[in-house]
């Protein structure tokens, strides 16, 4: 994405909230059912489980779960929102949207809502969405989401894809914050060139072109893999360079949680060590839109993500799509 402005200081997160299903999912469980192993698994990705939701939820339930998290820390959060955005690509229906479903629930009902559907880089677009909103005038504060049941969505005999994929949801605001805190740049793209590479059916059942589509998410690791790795730490250095500041000035890459080699690959690109990478994906595996959010809420949580310090949030996904945010933190939002 070319050709954007500075963006308007004073517009960041001000409160966040995440939840996990209770299941836990560890790689012993596909020895049964799949030519792998735990071992294997782990090796190859970094991921040792991953949480399933129960039969019961859905991608709104997850959602809804990691808003009223949000409010337990802060119980003024959703204060004066008035739009709601979820980052999803396995919604409750096609409308209406799993946003509306979740506002509804959170005492938001009336408020604007709408589904982004960019797949693993859909909640940065979505924060990208909130951010033009706050500083257009037309709301006062956006509720964030990002929320997967990926389970629904793998085939389970499908080694490539069942073994990486888990469920969760994060949520944030985003509105006026200090002067000087919070959104500073967004880099973001897609080219469907690579749609071949990683694609979920849709109503049409195949992709311009032809290309036959199966019921289920599916993936060609190898090139995902490739474009990862390079687009990774390339859309974070460009978020950093509208931003006007150097990689070295970043605090914490907040990634999305893919694959570990992925993000070793990208912070050598950046020239950070991955100490200064919030990961995860080892309790969560991916968990598409929910991944970025989720690593953001546990870094602010566990005190690692500190008032000033810059961050990127960075994903990418299928698309083949790839987004980016600069931003400076405002600890006011971690709240109680």
């Amino acid at each position: 994405m070319t050709g954007s402005r500075p963006l308007r200081s004073g517009i960041g997160i001000t409160a966040l909230g995440a939840y996990v299903p209770e299941r836990v999912v560890p790689n012993a469980y596909f020895e049964a059912h799949l030519d792998t192993t735990a071992e294997w698994i782990e090796s190859r990705s970094g991921i040792r489980e991953r949480r399933y939701a129960a039969p019961e939820q859905t991608t709104s339930t997850l959602g809804i779960l990691a808003v009223r998290d949000l409010l337990a820390h802060r119980p003024d959060g959703l204060t004066d929102v008035d739009a709601v955005i979820c980052a999803t690509s396995s919604p409750d229906a096609m409308f209406p949207s799993t946003a509306a479903l979740i506002a509804r629930e959170v005492g938001l009902a009336g408020a604007a809502a709408l589904d982004v559907s960019v797949a693993c880089s859909g909640f940065v677009y979505a924060l990208s969405v909130a951010y033009g909103l706050v500083a257009g005038g037309v709301a006062q504060r956006v509720l964030v989401v990002g929320a997967e049941v990926m389970s629904r969505v793998v085939d389970p005999q499908d080694r490539s894809t069942a073994i990486l994929f888990g469920d969760g949801a994060g949520a944030v605001v985003v509105g006026p914050v200090p002067d000087g805190y919070g959104f500073q740049a967004f880099e973001l793209g897609a080219d469907a060139a690579g749609g071949p590479s990683l694609y979920l059916r849709g109503v049409a059942g195949e992709l311009p072109g032809g290309t036959a589509m199966g019921a289920f998410l599916t993936q060609n690791g190898r090139e995902v893999f490739k474009f990862a790795v390079r687009m990774l730490g390339d859309c974070a250095d460009a978020a950093m360079h509208r931003a006007g500041l150097p990689d070295s000035a970043i605090d914490w890459l907040i990634p999305h949680q893919a694959n570990v080699r992925i993000i070793e690959a990208a912070v050598q690109r950046l020239g950070l060590p991955l100490s200064r990478t919030v990961v995860n994906l080892d309790r969560y595996g991916n968990t598409s839109s929910a991944s970025v959010p989720l690593a953001l809420c546990e870094g602010v949580r566990d005190g690692r993500v500190r008032d000033g310090q810059q961050l990127v949030l960075a994903g990418f996904g299928g698309g083949l799509s790839w987004g980016a945010a600069a931003m400076k933190w405002w600890g006011g939002a971690a709240g109680a």
